[in-house]
């Protein structure tokens, strides 16, 4: 009897501290708004010509420049002629960020899903398969300044915020409460693609910047998803398969293929993949740095890495590192340089590009590398630089302003050719 009476004491205790536990409390807070998973899947679709307001990566296919508007979808831009770039539609796809192309289909993250698009007739662009729930569920950015009230995924994926003053029954703690961030895409304008080897004209591929998350081999298709390799057999379109998801690293941001060869980019370093057997990717070798964002190009024996200090990417260094890639299993440091707020990247026959942010557009010879900050080419800074594409002396860089696009064939003289604003 004793007993039970000490057991019922506990349990009554155990009830009322835990009521002590939860109080209610009023505040303000960001309100996720939802589509449903089946409004999500049936989004896509070509609509009318839209400004450019909050462009990510930029992508070149056949004459096209295909540019992310973050989250929203993808603009079209007849590149033709670089001089007189015209936009002629959008492709609203909820949820992009990457892009990749090969033999006229496109492929892009739609949140959680992977889409395939037909654009081979860039009137008539349509959606010819889906891989559903392969990516991390994400959530669009929110004000820091305010929590972030419960997610219910039943509902559907997050599309925006409503600012809303709520009533809630929340723990209490003794220690202070952060706004929930699990799941932000943190590489919200980030990308990476290779352009060595690319022609204009006609060509069974495309080619992206030096932030691109996407990138294709062959017949696989290579995505980022947070500290995953996403690996995809494109084969058959209309049969898309997950081989696997490769665990790499923490905080993995950029891809770039070169040859029989995957460079990763991440906020700790640099990993070098062999891709021979491009279905299954092996670790070669890391380089290591201090935490910073970090994308990457690759050229002959060098690989240039931009370091950018503030926001989530760690440490406080800004600057271009420059590694000897000639033993892959070794790779080693070779020298840094300071910038100032350093993006994206690109190179073409030792022509480096460089994206430092506020700081513009800057273009070295690195033809040697130990001394590539006394051989400055040319410099652009009024403009707010994000990454590039140089391809066949042109240069296609998109940025805070808008898309820019440059003639760089004579290094003496490079030439503006046009830009296409940003509308806000």
């Amino acid at each position: 009897m004793k007993l039970k009476s000490i057991i019922f004491l506990l349990i009554v205790t155990s009830i009322f501290s835990s009521c002590d536990d939860k109080i209610m409390e009023t505040y303000m807070a960001n309100v996720p708004v939802y589509i449903t998973y089946g409004e999500l899947r049936n989004s896509v679709q070509t609509e009318a010509v839209r400004n450019l307001e909050n462009p990510g990566k930029i992508y070149f296919y056949n004459d096209y420049l295909f540019i992310n508007e973050y989250l929203k979808g993808i603009h079209v831009i007849d590149n033709s002629n670089p001089s007189s770039p015209q936009n002629i539609a959008f492709i609203n796809v909820s949820g992009n960020v990457d892009i990749s192309v090969k033999d006229d289909i496109l492929y892009a993250d739609s949140y959680i899903d992977l889409v395939a698009l037909d654009i081979s007739n860039i009137n008539n662009i349509v959606e010819v398969n889906r891989l559903k729930d392969i990516f991390q569920y994400i959530i669009p950015p929110y004000d820091n300044n305010y929590r972030v009230d419960d997610i219910n995924y039943d509902k559907g994926v997050v599309v925006d915020w409503e600012l809303k003053k709520i009533t809630r029954e929340i723990e209490q703690h003794n220690y202070p409460i952060y706004p929930w961030s699990e799941g932000v895409d943190y590489m919200e304008a980030s990308y990476s693609n290779g352009t060595s080897g690319y022609s204009s004209g006609a060509s069974s591929f495309g080619v992206g910047g030096s932030m691109a998350r996407f990138t294709i081999r062959n017949n696989v298709l290579y995505a980022i998803d947070s500290g995953e390799l996403k690996v995809v057999d494109i084969t058959n379109h209309t049969d898309l398969l997950l081989i696997s998801s490769l665990y790499v690293t923490w905080g993995i941001e950029t891809l770039f293929p070169s040859g029989d060869h995957l460079f990763i980019g991440s906020q700790t370093g640099m990993l070098i993949y062999d891709i021979t057997n491009p279905k299954y990717p092996l670790f070669i070798s890391e380089y290591q740095h201090i935490t910073s964002c970090d994308p990457v190009v690759i050229e002959g024996d060098y690989a240039y890495v931009t370091l950018r200090a503030g926001n989530l990417c760690g440490e406080e260094s800004n600057q271009l590192d420059v590694i000897d890639i000639s033993d892959l299993e070794n790779p080693e440091w070779v020298e840094s340089y300071p910038m100032t707020e350093p993006y994206g990247l690109g190179i073409d026959n030792s022509t480096l590009f460089v994206c430092d942010g506020s700081a513009g557009l800057k273009i070295f010879d690195a033809s040697e590398v130990d001394g590539i900050a006394d051989n400055i080419i040319a410099t652009f800074p009024d403009i707010e630089t994000y990454d590039v594409i140089p391809l066949n002396g042109i240069l296609m860089l998109i940025g805070d302003d808008g898309l820019y696009q440059y003639d760089y064939s004579d290094l003496n003289d490079i030439q503006l050719l046009s830009s296409i604003a940003i509308t806000n």
